[in-house]
């Protein structure tokens, strides 16, 4: 365990360490992209911390291999080499897209070959545990395809939830704490030394989450950026295929391992619930609106936290939960020996309690004491429902008051050409043309009665009397 946690150390230290010059180096390469419509943060972060996460995995893989109890866990130098070469494929990539921008198909076609890689170094998934202790073996081509599949899919799991300062790093962290602890489970109960590598890859993986997490917590001074989730893809889905490529189904029968044939499948899956629901979920919305499975958006899982009014990094550590929880309940179903129904109801209990954390309508109490802290309505000034209409129709008894004429406005004022000086003069009014005599005039009517307020026939009237009419 010391050199495991030693190599741990070495990874966090050195991506630590290597962070702020990357990102130097990224604003002197021009890695600063401004904020897009689909980001959270308002001013532009240099990005491309994905090369000193890379930069801490290389050096802890070193480190590794200069420890004695470590340097065999590797079964010889092709999958170190393919790992790192699979990785700085990746990096490569990503610093492109990061400084210059690449199309998705070109990201693809990367991703693709990277998985080649690490196909050629060994990580291949060829066997499955059937039903009565079997195995069922693929042939050399569905294998290659299957380990394709999961690894472009992992690439851009991970790619999709790094939305938020910190959330793709801590939960990869997370994800690679609990490989972790399951394969060195394997290494050390069951004796399978084969389980060596997987492990050391997990915890080469969450030392360089853990150095890089300081510097892109919320608020964040650099983005890992595509060179850094596709990285971070990559390495999180070599894991469980390194370990299933060197597994021996049979001697998995033991008090470490109490559902043998279903957990190795099983801890990816719960692992990598959270990237992978959130992907599925992008790719069936954009493509019944009729967009590309790879267009942006504003709809995934944190940006959904942040629309029900959770804040930045209350919407990252309730993923956060969500991902240990996951992780933590299928971990357990090998290492804890409780039976299994209390494990099952605390899971659901840890369930409930992260549901009211997340969504604040199932709140009950708080609803109650909202409702509570309004104000009460005031009775005495509101009219009873019944006469609200009766007091809305006005009196016919009453005068109704004429409205209020503004005043005319001033006459404008324009220059006196008979005068050298800049003296003004105001401009005479349009003079009226005088009305026809051949014109029918309306006859007058006589009101019946007069009533206080009503205008007195031949009189002018104020808009009259602006207007320079005087009406008869």
């Amino acid at each position: 365990m010391r050199e495991y946690v030693l190599t741990l150390l070495v990874t966090a230290a050195v991506t630590y360490m290597l962070t702020p010059l990357v990102r130097w180096v990224a604003i002197k390469f021009g890695a600063v992209i401004p904020a897009r419509d689909r980001d959270v943060h308002a001013a532009p972060i240099p990005r491309m911390g994905g090369l000193a996460m890379y930069l801490g995995v290389a050096a802890g893989l070193l480190a590794a291999h200069e420890m004695v109890p470590l340097r065999d866990a590797f079964p010889g130098s092709g999958p170190i080499f393919g790992l790192l070469g699979a990785g700085g494929l990746i990096v490569a990539i990503g610093i492109i897209d990061d400084r210059w921008g690449m199309s998705a198909i070109g990201k693809l076609i990367g991703q693709v070959v990277a998985a080649v890689i690490l196909f050629a170094s060994g990580a291949q998934l060829s066997t499955f545990p059937g039903p009565n202790k079997e195995v069922f073996i693929l042939t050399r081509n569905e294998s290659i395809v299957l380990t394709i599949l999961v690894v472009v899919a992992t690439i851009n799991a991970v790619n999709f939830i790094d939305g938020l300062d910190g959330l793709a790093g801590g939960i990869v962290f997370i994800s690679a704490i609990s490989f972790f602890a399951y394969y060195y489970s394997l290494v050390k109960v069951a004796q399978l030394p084969a389980m060596a590598s997987p492990a050391l890859a997990a915890i080469v993986l969450a030392g360089s989450c853990l150095g890089f997490l300081p510097h892109n917590f919320f608020p964040s001074r650099i983005f890992m950026g595509d060179t850094g989730s596709m990285l971070l893809g990559l390495l999180l889905a070599y894991v469980p295929i390194q370990a299933i490529s060197q597994l021996d189904w049979a001697s998995l029968n033991n008090e470490a391992n109490r559902y043998a044939e279903i957990l190795p499948l099983l801890l990816p899956a719960a692992v990598l619930v959270i990237p992978y629901f959130d992907m599925l979920r992008a790719v069936v919305r954009r493509t019944r609106a009729g967009l590309s499975p790879l267009a942006a958006d504003r709809k995934h899982l944190h940006h959904r936290l942040l629309e029900i009014g959770h804040s930045h990094r209350a919407s990252v550590l309730i993923l956060y939960a969500w991902a240990a929880l996951f992780s933590a309940a299928v971990v357990a179903l090998s290492l804890v020996t409780v039976p299994l129904a209390v494990l099952l109801l605390t899971t659901l209990a840890a369930i409930l309690l992260l549901a009211l954390l997340s969504m604040p309508k199932l709140r009950w109490w708080e609803r109650a004491k909202e409702v509570a802290r309004r104000p009460a309505p005031d009775l005495a000034r509101q009219p009873a429902p019944e006469l609200a209409p009766v007091l809305a129709a006005p009196d016919p008894d009453l005068p109704v008051s004429p409205a209020p004429v503004s005043p005319a406005p001033a006459p404008a004022a324009r220059p006196d050409p008979q005068r050298g000086d800049m003296l003004f003069r105001p401009i005479e009014p349009t003079p009226v043309h005088p009305i026809d005599a051949t014109m029918p005039m309306p006859a007058a009517k006589t009101p019946a009665a007069s009533t206080p307020g009503a205008s007195t026939p031949g009189a002018s009237t104020p808009a009259a009397r602006a207007s320079g009419r005087v009406v008869p």
